[in-house]
């Protein structure tokens, strides 16, 4: 045990990212006085223009995307009580596929070494005794996720440090509502079509760790709402309150690094630390 505070860095690919898959940890433990760093990998210059206009369509100017985004993701972290804001400096590769992947600067096609000592510095710098992260597939095939979970797994590696590691994920049974939450209201693919889809989610019982965060959404909800220039988002905010209470009142992760030996499941990622 150390004297000094403990430290949970969470490592993101976008602005927002630190809202929708962790803003609920972030303000948790903040609020216990655990020392939160976010580092966002890339500038979202993909992300939606003014009136959701897309990249390459009249009016999204990338520049200007990214300046939006820069101001939405200071004022999520502030909203989360962030402690640190770092940012690797990468522009958005965009969706799989798109020309934006191999462009100059893009996040997937920078060398892992290369982006991995950036990250390393920042983890010998701030030695997070926790660092959350994606799965091999970024959750949902987004390279600018995958790039994130190569970099961060090298970086550990290159530092030399022994975190407790998490990858974010959704539990299968959060997915099977949500379907259900969006078939009420009249969208998304019926349940005869869900039937016919591989399953969405990670099985429940596979799941090591699950973190309440009741007592926070609120700053979750505000977190997400403060990238008020993104369409993701607002499908989530879309249900309301209450609804996204019940969605996202649990952050679910996968321990794939520990040195604690504390037993699963756990409620705490920072079990065996304090």
């Amino acid at each position: 045990m150390s004297d000094r505070p403990l430290t949970l860095m969470a490592v993101h690919a976008h602005p927002d990212d630190e809202a929708s898959s962790t803003g609920g940890v972030l303000a948790r433990y903040a609020a216990e006085g655990v020392t939160t760093i976010v580092v966002t990998c890339t500038d979202g210059r993909c992300g939606d223009g003014p009136d959701g206009v897309k990249p390459g369509e009249p009016g999204h100017d990338p520049e200007a995307v990214v300046a939006v985004r820069r101001r939405e993701l200071e004022s999520s972290c502030a909203t989360l009580k962030v402690s640190h804001l770092e940012t690797l400096g990468y522009q958005d590769s965009g969706m799989m596929g798109w020309d934006t992947n191999d462009a100059p600067g893009s996040f997937w096609s920078a060398p892992v070494p290369e982006a991995a000592a950036r990250l390393a510095a920042l983890i010998e710098r701030h030695r997070p005794d926790v660092v959350v992260t994606y799965d091999e597939n970024g959750g949902y095939g987004h390279p600018d996720h995958i790039q994130v979970h190569r970099v961060t797994m090298a970086a550990v590696d290159l530092a030399g440090s022994v975190a407790k590691v998490y990858w974010s994920v959704i539990p299968r049974s959060a997915m099977e509502d949500i379907g259900a939450r969006m078939r009420a209201a009249g969208i998304g693919p019926s349940a005869e079509e869900m039937a016919e889809m591989p399953p969405m989610g990670m099985p429940d019982d596979q799941i090591t760790t699950w973190v309440g965060v009741r007592d926070v959404v609120d700053q979750k909800f505000d977190a997400l709402a403060a990238h008020g220039s993104q369409s993701d988002g607002a499908f989530f905010l879309g249900f309301g309150r209450e609804a996204f209470a019940e969605m996202m009142g649990t952050e679910c992760f996968l321990r794939v690094r520990d040195t604690t030996g504390a037993p699963l499941p756990e409620r705490d990622l920072f079990a065996g630390l304090r």
